[in-house]
């Protein structure tokens, strides 16, 4: 498998193609910008642009890749969108557990409903796996920061932040029960400014409360002359990678398929 270009993250797992637009944060979305360069490209897995789909046919990925990895679950995608539905929701858990060779990175915009369904019985075994990590984005105080006590809500093992594009001065915020922080600029034509200053408060909070924290990116038109370091430094930090005991067999994980899919 590719290695992916996000810097948090190894590969990308797509079971959900296309979504719509909800908060400021999605304004310049690289995801929409990508997949309709090639709308109407018969064949291409974007031939409908950015229009929601469901792809069951990718749902056993991480199964059957055997090499242990970071997964960002849904980068075109948010499988908390409500277009998708709560079973559907529940086979791509169901694999993410059941692969848990695997660490998952599930980033929604859409918190109301991941918390709410993260919050039933069912649903628990998901939301405490040390391997499964639950995030919200936070662009800006409106829209971001109500966010992240409906994350805390649902009371992940791992509960992680995306700041990114961050899109002003957050301020202080409550940052408890939170374990990874990811910042970053926006790239691309019409990308927003960021401020050194807004990084460096939320560097400094999650310093003080040993929250590893992640700096993506400062963005911009050129995002790669504009580069990632913070004052002289690159910020890789993560969470703890959890590991299975040992990878199944290839014989076991097509057991495995048949099962799951």
């Amino acid at each position: 498998m590719k290695k992916s270009k996000i810097e948090w993250t190894d590969s990308t797992w797509n079971p959900v193609r296309g979504c719509t637009k909800i908060s400021p944060g999605c304004l310049h979305c690289y995801a929409e910008t990508l997949a309709e360069r090639f709308r109407g490209v018969k064949g291409h897995p974007f031939e409908f642009g950015f229009d929601l789909r469901l792809v069951p046919e990718k749902l056993g990925d991480p199964i059957r890749w055997g090499t242990p990895r970071r997964i960002f679950v849904n980068s075109m995608s948010d499988l908390f969108h409500p277009d998708i539905s709560d079973e559907y929701i529940e086979k791509v858990c169901r694999v993410m557990l059941a692969a848990n060779w695997h660490s998952y990175q599930v980033l929604t915009k859409r918190a109301e409903r991941m918390s709410q369904l993260l919050r039933q019985k069912s649903f628990r075994k998901y939301a405490e796996a040390p391997h499964i990590w639950w995030g919200v984005s936070v662009e800006n105080k409106k829209h971001g920061i109500p966010r992240i006590p409906l994350l805390r809500q649902t009371m992940p093992t791992v509960a992680f932040l995306s700041i990114e594009p961050l899109l002003e001065d957050l301020g202080i915020f409550d940052l408890k029960d939170i374990q990874w922080v990811i910042v970053g600029g926006e790239s691309g034509p019409g990308a927003r400014e960021i401020h050194p200053s807004w990084v460096n408060s939320i560097r400094a909070q999650c310093g003080i409360l040993k929250i590893p924290f992640f700096f993506k990116q400062w963005g911009g038109i050129h995002k790669a002359d504009a580069g990632r370091n913070l004052d002289g430094k690159t910020y890789d930090e993560f969470p703890p990678f959890f590991h299975a005991s040992s990878v199944p067999s290839s014989k076991k994980r097509h057991e495995m398929l048949s099962t799951l899919i």
